[in-house]
C-alpha cells in the first residue's frame, strides 16, 4: 500500500472516529422516564432499548476504528489478521476498519475460526 493510500484510509478512519465520538456524548435517549400511562412507558422502554443497541453498536465500531488507527501507526494496516494477506482496497474503501480479508471474514462469520476481536482484545485496543 502506498503512503498516499494509507493517508487516505487514515483520514477516513479519523473522520469516522470523530463522528462516532461526537455521537457518544448524547446519552439522554437512554434515561429512564416514568409516565402515568403504561402504554407510554412501554413505548419509552422500546425507544430506550433501541438507543442502547445503537450506542453499543457505535461503541464497538469506535473500538474497531481506534484499533485500525493503531495498525496504521504500527504498519500492519491493510493486512488480514488471520491469513496475513493484503485486504483488498475495495473492502477497505467500504469498511476501513476491517480486520480480515473478505474470505476470512466470511469464515469468521461462519465461526470457522476464533475471531481476533474478542472482548479482551477490544478492551486492550480501547485503552
Amino acid at each position: 500500500m502506498t503512503k498516499t493510500e494509507l493517508a487516505k484510509y487514515q483520514k477516513l478512519l479519523e473522520a469516522k472516529r470523530n463522528e462516532l465520538s461526537a455521537g457518544m456524548r448524547n446519552r439522554e435517549d437512554i434515561a429512564i422516564e416514568k409516565t402515568a400511562d403504561a402504554l407510554d412507558e412501554v413505548q419509552l422502554a422500546g425507544e430506550r432499548e433501541l438507543a442502547i443497541r445503537n450506542l453499543d453498536r457505535e461503541t464497538t465500531i469506535l473500538r474497531q476504528v481506534r484499533a485500525a488507527l493503531a495498525r496504521v501507526e504500527d504498519g500492519s494496516y491493510g493486512i488480514c489478521l488471520h491469513c496475513e494477506e493484503d485486504i483488498s482496497p475495495k473492502r477497505l474503501a467500504a469498511v476501513p476498519w476491517a480486520l480480515y480479508c473478505i474470505r476470512c471474514q466470511e469464515a469468521a462469520d461462519r465461526h470457522e475460526f476464533e475471531r481476533e476481536d474478542t472482548f479482551d482484545n477490544l478492551m486492550l485496543s480501547a485503552a
